[in-house]
């Protein structure tokens, strides 16, 4: 499937984009994983929002970039999020690669520090990052911290 990308800071998302974010993190975090919790947590206001569309323009794919000082000291990434009915496709893979690139462009070869859900591991250990022995419970769900160092 070709997906088209857009990245954009918040104070340049329309309202249509906004909602549709939300709709799509509503739908994989809140409803999929069955998890109630704050989705919007005052970081979306600093990130760079990755957002992939179907060729019908529809939001299936997104991450967000979180600048260094945010949520670690390092730069992340976060809130990625994959429609269900598009999954297996390799679009989190792409979507990964797209917000490692836009991390480059935007501040540089620099280390990335995520925290991923747990069964994710081994997807993200694919992409270069590393686990750093921080295992917890976040909203009732196994994460684990990992670091991309390009060094």
């Amino acid at each position: 499937m070709n997906i088209r990308w857009e990245i954009k800071k918040y104070d340049k998302l329309s309202t249509d984009e906004l909602y549709n974010i939300i709709c799509l993190r509503i739908e994989v975090f809140i409803v999929e994983q069955n998890c109630p919790y704050q989705d919007t947590d005052g970081k979306d206001l600093h990130s760079y929002h990755v957002m992939g569309y179907t060729n019908d323009n529809e939001l299936c794919a997104y991450a967000r970039i979180i600048p260094d000082g945010i949520s670690y000291k390092e730069v992340s990434i976060g809130r990625l999020a994959n429609s269900k009915k598009l999954r297996g496709q390799g679009i989190g893979k792409e979507l990964m690669i797209k917000s490692m690139s836009e991390i480059e462009r935007i501040f540089g070869k620099v280390p990335v520090r995520i925290s991923a859900q747990l069964y994710l591991k081994k997807f993200y250990e694919n992409l270069g990052f590393i686990f750093t022995g921080k295992e917890y419970l976040e909203d009732n769900i196994p994460h684990v911290e990992m670091l991309f160092d390009p060094k």
